[in-house]
């Protein structure tokens, strides 16, 4: 460690997306696993807060606006650099190399500021007292999660560190009652058993056919009884309710209703959380749900390890995965585009009975 007393007031700032603060809950707890005194704090983009704010192992949460704006964005700056200063941080550890966390580390005037060196700026070196090489970090130990590996081995680095590296979240009792609520609203009552489906990824190019889904939720309604809930972000609530429209009664939306907090709730509810690679399979693991992810052009091992829980579908295309974003420079993945729903049928059937759902006899 890079202080001669272990710290007592420890800031982690972790400005990437959804799907980066969810692996990143390890490291929020390898903090307070190697300081069991000290006060751990993570610092996040605004709205995803919610996703952590019950995690027993955090003294705080704090949020700060994600803007294109130049001066919003220093506005804010100095808005939050107060009360940075006021918290007296001993350590800011910076999970990204952008430039806002490198700002706000240094607008905390803590004395020990640590982050990954990356390709970041030069002028970095001036804000950090430690930068992290990338020569630095170690392999991954074959039990660490993918994901979250990542963050752990920079962390590891400043002798910081888990025995548990599986992303965890936590849903406060207020936040499970909004949902229950919600459900009853939806006509579900508390022990209801349903799948929910999030078909949509902020890249159309890992998006799989709408109808497809369709055709699957059907598939599980006639098969198991169970009716779909569709989730996703208030931009995609009417796609979503269109898809729902297009299923066997039963099927709703609930896409836009929820915080991304109350989402890790209702995942928590579902028999069965089925999407393509996003934010929303994330979440589920976290809260140990199982899945059923479909990957295309993305590579799984980077973030799933597949089990009879947490299931991965792929094309038979030899091209999977091939990184890219789209075909021929398009944001339509053929491998995707092609592929039928058997696949993904048989791992959401087996799925649904290892999870204790009943198959409906006799009926199609």
């Amino acid at each position: 460690m890079t202080t001669r007393t272990p710290p007592r007031n420890i800031l982690v700032i972790q400005l990437g997306d959804i799907g980066d603060v969810v692996v990143s809950t390890p490291t929020f707890r390898a903090f307070r696993d190697t300081y069991p005194d000290a006060r751990v704090s993570v610092l996040v983009r605004k709205g995803y807060g919610s996703l952590i704010v019950g995690d027993p192992h955090l003294f705080e949460v704090l949020e700060i606006t994600k803007t294109r704006s130049k001066l919003l964005e220093a506005s804010e700056n100095f808005r939050l650099a107060g009360r940075l200063r006021r918290a007296r941080y001993d350590l800011v550890f910076d999970l990204r190399t952008g430039d806002r966390g490198s700002i706000l580390a240094f607008l905390s005037r803590a004395p020990v500021k640590v982050a990954f060196g990356g390709a970041g700026a030069f002028w970095r070196r001036y804000v950090f007292t430690r930068l992290i090489r990338q020569d630095e970090l170690t392999v991954a130990p074959p039990t660490a999660h993918p994901g979250a590996d990542q963050s752990l081995r920079l962390v590891a680095r400043i002798g910081v560190g888990t025995a548990d590296s599986r992303p965890r979240l936590y849903v406060p009792e207020e936040t499970a009652g909004n949902i229950r609520r919600m459900l009853a609203a939806e006509g579900l009552p508390g022990d209801a058993r349903f799948v929910t489906v999030n078909p949509f990824s902020r890249w159309k190019y890992k998006e799989w056919e709408y109808e497809k889904w369709v055709e699957v939720l059907d598939w599980i309604r006639d098969r198991f009884g169970l009716p779909a809930l569709v989730v996703g972000a208030k931009e995609e609530a009417e796609e979503a309710m269109r898809i729902a429209g297009r299923c066997k009664p039963g099927a709703r939306s609930v896409a836009g209703k929820t915080t991304l907090g109350e989402l890790a709730a209702l995942l928590s509810r579902s028999t069965l959380h089925l999407g393509v690679d996003s934010a929303a399979p994330h979440i589920a693991n976290a809260v140990g749900t199982p899945t059923v992810t479909i990957f295309g052009p993305s590579d799984w091992r980077a973030w799933v390890v597949p089990d009879a829980t947490h299931r991965v579908v792929c094309p038979d295309d030899p091209c999977v995965p091939c990184h890219r974003k789209g075909c021929d420079h398009t944001e339509v993945s053929l491998c995707l585009d092609t592929m039928g729903t058997g696949k993904v049928i048989r791992e959401v059937g087996e799925a649904l009975k290892a999870s204790g759902a009943e198959e409906i006899r006799g009926r199609r």
